[in-house]
């Protein structure tokens, strides 16, 4: 790609090449599929033991895995801790570029190591060069306590690759400004990230169909979406779903299962205990009982 002319064009004309050269990164993650889904199996698997999906990254890369993080508990009303992001440089490095944070390697291992990691913990390497020091002294402390590591990076044949027991390599080629990797390898990650965590969780039961089942109603937007739900997998009025919402403490599963098998809140729960909080599973068992 030669683009020595890129501070020449017009704005349209530069929009276009950045266009062009983000399309790029859907193309490069569709060749992670399996990989992603071998990941994604991996996860769950290790979640069902009481492991934990912790992400670690530095600058772009750190920011992603930490707002990919922020944005599952809402979604799919998992416990806090479940899925945790390390930043290079911490809190402060969310809305801040922190000097020098990426190249500690040993704060990297140090910050994961105030995890209280286990072996049924999958931690994740975020770095688009593939050779951030904080993000490869991050893998090797969990590969020192026997943690699963994986990589999600867009250099292959890099040492995070060689770190990791399994790596998702997004190769969008060279960034359309050199080395600016916040361009479309970020858009890769980002996507990378997005099918990894909503595959896990898809897996998990926190979705019935194409809804969200465990969205956590913490707004009027949420309220009226756990209603809508409620309403279509109930089959009952508006009205009818917010009281059963309202019974259920507005946990959407519970007051699926009330309204489809004339029970009680308790008795609904029981229900969803029994099968994990799987919607699909808990509704079969109602069906079963009317036999």
């Amino acid at each position: 790609m030669c683009c020595d002319d890129l501070d020449r064009l017009s704005a349209a004309e530069i929009v276009s090449r950045i266009v062009a050269e983000d399309a790029r990164a859907p193309a490069a993650v569709a060749t992670q599929a399996r990989t992603i889904a071998a990941l994604a199996d991996e996860v769950v698997a290790r979640m069902y033991r009481g492991g934990r999906l912790i992400y670690v990254g530095a600058g772009t890369s750190g920011r992603l895995g930490a707002l990919d993080a922020a944005e599952l508990p809402p979604t799919f009303s998992i416990p806090p801790g479940r899925v945790i992001a390390l930043l290079a440089g911490g809190p402060a490095a969310l809305h801040a570029a922190v000097e020098a944070a990426e190249d500690d390697a040993l704060q990297g291992g140090q910050d994961l190591a105030a995890l209280d990691l286990c072996a049924e913990d999958v931690v994740l390497g975020i770095a688009a060069s593939g050779r951030t020091p904080y993000v490869l002294g991050a893998l090797a402390e969990a590969r020192a306590r026997r943690a699963f590591c994986a990589a999600l990076t867009c250099t292959p044949g890099s040492p995070l690759v060689a770190a990791a027991d399994l790596a998702i390599v997004a190769d969008v080629g060279p960034e359309l400004i050199e080395g600016s990797t916040r361009l479309k390898a970020g858009t890769a990650q980002k996507l990378a990230l997005n099918a990894l965590s909503t595959t896990v969780f898809i897996r998990l039961g926190h979705v019935y169909g194409r809804l969200m089942v465990d969205v956590r109603p913490t707004n009027a937007k949420l309220r009226a979406r756990a209603r809508d739900i409620v309403r279509r997998l109930a089959g009952v009025e508006e009205m009818r779903a917010h009281e059963l919402l309202e019974q259920a403490g507005w946990r959407v599963k519970t007051a699926v299962v009330m309204a489809r098998g004339a029970c009680s809140c308790a008795e609904a729960q029981c229900l969803l205990d029994t099968t994990g909080g799987n919607l699909r599973q808990a509704l079969a068992l109602v069906e079963g009982n009317r036999e």
